[in-house]
């Protein structure tokens, strides 16, 4: 069961936030911010879909969870939602009884939902903000996803074959990740040239002859990170080298510029910088440069316009990429700097130093 330490602080953000905009309830009916209010509940049955199968409304006085007569001795029994001070309302799954129960709740009063809802005000991005900072109990859990998602994609790519298909390598990835329930929410996997051509390469059935890229994001109990992964037959070119340490000191920059009270459009600023000033001056058009992560794969993909503060103890990936090349580590900022959610377990490292820090990043794995 959660902390309830970590479930009051949480319910004191979604009540001082319902103050702020003058509501009367919040219903919660995302994935996202089911995992977060219930310190890692799971409210899905398709790990894909947005919105799950029971939603939470709180009230100033109040907390309930609404869902069908299927999901409700789960909701009880497994989620142990009535343990956490929830009155579980329940409804026949061959009637749409959900806006009736909290019509019912909710009266005359203002409605606020992270969907789109009968008679709702609907407040996503602001909701959304309200996991940024991530409590102590969930740093424990972060770190614990980070290093475990970490090992398990370096020893698959360590044992990748010559002649393996992309897709093949993603399964093994899968597998070793669903051991420990970890939902492998997006993978992508690149041979060779289709590393070059496209920016979200997606599994496909071409084998590997020299090079392969994965990406994966991960998740478990909501949070998820990600991270990216080479593996190299035979001898790495210099120009490949080159450019791959390029990449990563320009995620290094990103990094070390991601710090609590700044802008995070001035950290997008700094690593365009570094494009620049590595001789890749327009490559950071060619795709987004990642922000904000935590309970989705981006709360925010980092633009000119984003208007959000960088938050103590809020998680970032950044996955600057040259053709050819990416770099994506995941990260929490605090006070006193930067700490690798992900990182290297196994593999071969590389040292950088960008903004006066020190970082310890992953090199290319090179086999026979």
């Amino acid at each position: 069961m959660a902390n309830p330490d970590e479930i009051r602080e949480k319910e004191r953000r979604a009540r001082e936030f319902m103050r702020a905009k003058g509501l009367t309830a919040l219903l919660l009916k995302r994935q996202a911010n089911f995992s977060w209010l219930t310190g890692g509940g799971l409210n899905l049955i398709g790990i894909a879909t947005e919105v799950g199968v029971a939603s939470l409304l709180v009230t100033e006085t109040g907390k309930y969870a609404i869902t069908s007569n299927i999901e409700a001795p789960r909701m009880k029994l497994e989620e142990k939602l009535e343990e956490q001070g929830y009155e579980i309302r329940s409804f026949p799954w061959y009637e749409e009884g959900e806006a009736a129960i909290v019509g019912e709740i909710v009266g005359k009063g203002t409605l606020g939902s992270d969907w789109a809802f009968p008679g709702a005000k609907v407040l996503v991005e602001d909701i959304g903000r309200l996991r940024y900072s991530l409590t102590p109990d969930e740093v424990v859990r972060y770190r614990w996803l980070g290093e475990r998602v970490s090992e398990a994609l370096e020893r698959t790519m360590a044992t990748v074959e010559r002649g393996e298909k992309e897709c093949a390598v993603i399964g093994r990835l899968s597998n070793e990740l669903w051991k420990d329930r970890i939902d492998p929410i997006t993978m992508m996997s690149a041979a060779d040239d289709r590393i070059a051509l496209y920016r979200h390469s997606i599994p496909m059935e071409k084998k590997v002859e020299r090079f392969l890229m994965v990406s994966v994001n991960a998740r478990k109990g909501g949070l998820i990170v990600s991270t990216t992964r080479f593996v190299h037959f035979g001898k790495i070119s210099p120009e490949l080298e080159e450019k791959y340490r390029a990449n990563v000191w320009i995620d290094c920059v990103f990094m070390a510029a991601t710090r609590p009270g700044v802008p995070a459009r001035e950290v997008l600023a700094k690593g365009i910088e570094a494009y620049r000033a590595t001789g890749y001056p327009d490559e950071w058009k060619l795709h987004h440069q990642g922000g904000s992560v935590g309970y989705v794969g981006r709360d925010y993909r980092t633009n000119f316009q984003t208007p959000d503060i960088v938050q103590e103890n809020q998680a970032f990936t950044w996955n600057p990429s040259l053709t050819g090349v990416k770099s994506e580590d995941t990260i929490l900022v605090t006070s006193e700097g930067v700490e690798m959610i992900t990182k290297p377990v196994i593999y071969p490292t590389l040292s950088v130093e960008a903004g006066g820090m020190a970082f310890v990043r992953p090199d290319i794995l090179r086999k026979d």
